[in-house]
């Protein structure tokens, strides 16, 4: 089975709506769009583009699919190892509005869309990434189709906006695996999922945790 990966940025707060640019998502209002800028520098880019190597396919919300169809097909420097990998890899796109997708190597996802997403994690090759999508995120979130995350956190703090983990998010326990750091501040996690939280008890005056087994949800 293969592992489906969700990358995104964050700030401190949570927040991932629109961090590449003013207009990318106004939703709800929000005017805090290009938070991520200015802390991207060369490090930032090198890491991105190793992780976009590592895929096999990409699976996008239709916003991210519109956005990314958009630009990416402009950028044909065979060096730009992101724009080689976006532009050619298969890229498959969950939508209920759509009725096709133009972009080379695009394919609109039909029917139930948890139930092909795990056709998808089924097949082999590289691993599934979800770059963006805040909105579908939710979905995969309900339905505990994540293997592992990328999370990007910035120094920032906004208040307002969409956040990664919304209503309906399954409990989950997470292993952090990697960490990185670039010189603006921002702080790269990965974490992989380890299954079900298990719960303790704190007991005042002992300093001593009461693990129970059979209280760890599945």
């Amino acid at each position: 089975m293969r592992k489906l990966v969700v990358g995104t940025f964050l700030t401190l707060d949570g927040v991932m709506q629109a961090p590449g640019g003013p207009d990318e998502d106004r939703d709800g209002g929000f005017r805090h769009g290009g938070w991520l800028v200015p802390y991207f520098d060369e490090k930032f880019a090198a890491i991105m583009a190793a992780w976009t190597k590592q895929a096999g396919a990409f699976l996008l919300g239709r916003k991210t699919y519109e956005m990314f169809a958009a630009s990416w097909p402009n950028a044909t420097d065979p060096a730009d190892a992101n724009a080689v990998a976006l532009n050619t890899r298969p890229k498959y796109v969950a939508s209920r509005t759509l009725a096709r997708v133009t972009w080379n190597n695009s394919h609109l996802l039909k029917g139930d869309v948890a139930e092909e997403v795990l056709k998808l994690k089924a097949q082999g090759g590289g691993e599934i990434q979800v770059h963006g999508s805040g909105d579908f995120v939710q979905t995969l979130l309900r339905h505990d189709l994540i293997d592992a995350l990328r999370i990007w956190h910035f120094p920032v703090v906004l208040g307002t906006g969409k956040r990664l983990f919304g209503e309906g998010t399954i409990p989950r326990a997470f292993q952090l695996v990697e960490s990185q750091q670039t010189a603006t501040g921002a702080v790269l996690h990965m974490y992989e999922r380890v299954g079900g939280l298990k719960y303790g008890e704190v007991e005042v005056g002992e300093d001593m945790v009461i693990f129970d087994s059979d209280a760890a949800q599945k």
